[in-house]
């Protein structure tokens, strides 16, 4: 039964925002890490549904639109060594005068150089960051 156990992913899913010039939106948390807006998928939730609570929670911000199927999808460890698969939907917002929380004190957009440029990333946002530089997923 262990086994089984070492195949089992936590989902997360993600918003993919972008700016005109093609600059993904990362959120600073309270930590000082730069993260992509989103979460946990919760049992029983879609992917919608999580993507706009999170962001509701996080940033207390609406969405306008996500798209009906990811753009990217990967595999990442987090922190605390868990496996993460990782779900980004493009997303647009109804604006970006968010609310400041424990999980959003900033909002920036990045390109991938840049992002890999700063040195307070999670893992799931460096590999993004290499994976975006390569052109569209």
């Amino acid at each position: 039964m262990d086994h089984l156990l070492e195949c089992f992913y936590r989902v997360s899913v993600k918003a993919l925002v972008l700016d005109d010039g093609g600059r993904f939106m990362l959120v600073k948390e309270d930590n000082g890490l730069w993260e992509l807006p989103g979460g946990g998928l919760d049992h029983g939730e879609t992917p919608h549904e999580a993507l706009k609570r999170e962001i509701k929670e996080e940033m207390g911000l609406e969405t306008l639109y996500i798209a009906d199927q990811p753009c990217y999808f990967f595999t990442s460890l987090n922190p605390k060594g868990v496996f993460v698969a990782n779900v980004l939907y493009e997303t647009r917002l109804a604006g970006l005068n968010f609310i400041p929380s424990t999980e959003c004190t900033e909002i920036r957009f990045f390109s991938a150089t840049e992002a890999l440029d700063e040195n307070h990333l999670y893992p799931n946002v460096e590999k993004f960051a290499r994976i975006y530089s390569y052109g569209p997923g």
